[in-house]
């Protein structure tokens, strides 16, 4: 059995490593989110620019993020998630250098579709999902996805104001300098963990195939397809009702007061869907989501029914958010991990841009009631599905220490042929190592055995 020492070392790894992929995450996306709400403004002024080509400067990022999650995905897999986070900040970077140095809007979307290409969000999912034990997971991905909504939040008030000092150029350069800040965290304080599993690593066709076959898998790529697609088609709508009924400088103050509020909530329904199970917690964020639409639908002319469907809608967004990618973690195999969050992530962008694209086509020709009333339909269909899925195999994971230098070779080997042990993450500079077991299967007394033997 563990003993209190591994069980510390493991937590005080967690920790570490959640709170510096969360920072990673954060300062990548806050980097993203200032453009937002002053791209349309300023970059009105650069040679070559109509509002159709802000837009495609505005989505070539999120194409070439669904493009290339994936590839990145799977590439994490068999070369190591680090790697993959250095080269993807990398590019991320460079991108930034071509857009702020653009003096046209055809400059601009170049440098934005190289920032896509740069698509780390499967990898830095995958690398949380593979060194955080099965009961700490969903909190993990809630501290990231907080810390997301934090920098968006954050975003929206001060990057009017980073603008007016800086300009667009020097917004560029800003996102460039987080990104390389994020490149030196990766570097110097990321661990990179020794993952073994039962499963060999399987070719890369055999790796897709098994990821899109998966119904678990394709319930949660309907999901955030959905999720995401509904948040677009919200947000290019909900600005302009609210400009008619408030001053835009007061937008941020209640997106903020909001996005707390809706903490209320969230927390308490994670931390009951960890101890009871996911399932009941996805369920009532889809039903916060679908009522936020409903009470958008029938009451957006109204400010106060607006703040109150934007609290329930955040609500059930950050629980999501939180929610479902630690469900992929836990369903998708370790040698397919990061295939499955690659494919994920290309469904969330994807549906990044087709909600954004919907949602504006019903605004433009059917009103704002009509985006509203087609996401709350949207959320139909994802509702039925999380209501017909299958419970979830319950698994959980344990710390071991890891034997002396000169065992450690066959440690993983011995390990993982214990009977209802399914795979082990092994961080040698802690000297601690993670398995995950189906205690329905587990062998105790030969676990107890083989962890003796190699001390």
């Amino acid at each position: 059995m563990p003993d209190t020492a591994s069980r510390t070392a493991l937590a005080r790894n967690e920790r570490r490593v959640t709170g510096i992929l969360a920072a990673i995450f954060g300062l990548r996306m806050f980097g993203l989110f200032m453009i937002l709400p002053v791209f349309t403004v300023l970059g009105a002024e650069l040679d070559g620019a109509t509002p159709l080509l802000m837009g495609v400067a505005i989505g070539a990022y999120g194409l070439l993020q669904a493009l290339f999650q994936v590839p990145f995905g799977m590439l994490s897999d068999r070369y190591g998630r680090r790697v993959l986070m250095v080269v993807g900040l990398l590019v991320f970077a460079a991108g930034g250098v071509i857009a702020a140095s653009a003096d046209s809007i055809y400059g601009v979307i170049a440098g934005r579709a190289v920032q896509g290409a740069g698509a780390v969000a499967a990898v830095i999912m995958a690398l949380l999902a593979d060194v955080v034990s099965e009961q700490q997971r969903t909190r993990a991905m809630a501290i990231v996805g907080m810390t997301v909504g934090s920098a968006f939040i954050v975003a929206l008030i001060i990057g009017p104001a980073l603008a007016a000092w800086l300009g667009l150029s020097g917004l560029f350069w800003l996102a460039t300098g987080l990104a390389l800040v994020g490149l030196l965290m990766t570097l110097l304080w990321l661990p990179e963990p020794q993952l073994r599993s039962r499963e060999a690593q399987l070719p890369w066709r055999t790796r897709v195939a098994g990821v899109v076959r998966d119904p678990l898998l394709a319930r949660m790529n309907l999901g955030i397809f959905i999720l995401h697609a509904v948040l677009m088609a919200t947000f290019v709508t909900v600005p302009g009702l609210l400009q008619q009924q408030l001053p835009l400088a007061q937008h941020s103050v209640l997106y903020l007061v909001v996005f707390i509020a809706s903490l209320l909530v969230m927390v308490p329904l994670m931390i009951r869907g960890e101890r009871r199970g996911l399932r009941g917690a996805k369920l009532v964020a889809i039903v916060l989501l679908l009522a936020a639409q409903l009470l958008l639908a029938l009451g957006h002319k109204q400010l106060w029914l607006l703040t109150v469907a934007l609290w329930l809608f955040f609500a059930g967004f950050n629980l999501l958010e939180a929610l479902l990618p630690s469900l992929v973690g836990r369903v998708a195999p370790v040698g397919t991990r990061g295939t499955a969050m690659g494919l994920y992530s290309t469904l969330q962008f994807l549906g990044v841009f087709a909600g954004a694209a919907l949602g504006g086509w019903l605004l433009q020709y059917q009103g704002a009631g009509a985006v509203f009333w087609a996401a709350a339909m949207l959320l139909v269909p994802w509702l039925l599905a999380a209501l017909t899925m299958p419970p979830l195999r319950r698994l959980e994971s344990r710390s071991l220490p890891l034997p002396p230098a000169a065992a450690l070779a066959g440690w993983s080997e011995r390990v993982l042929a214990v009977p209802g042990v399914l795979e082990a993450v092994v961080f040698a500079e802690s000297g601690v190592a993670m398995i995950k077991i189906d205690p329905a299967e587990i062998d105790e007394a030969a676990l107890d055995a083989a962890a003796a033997q190699l001390n």
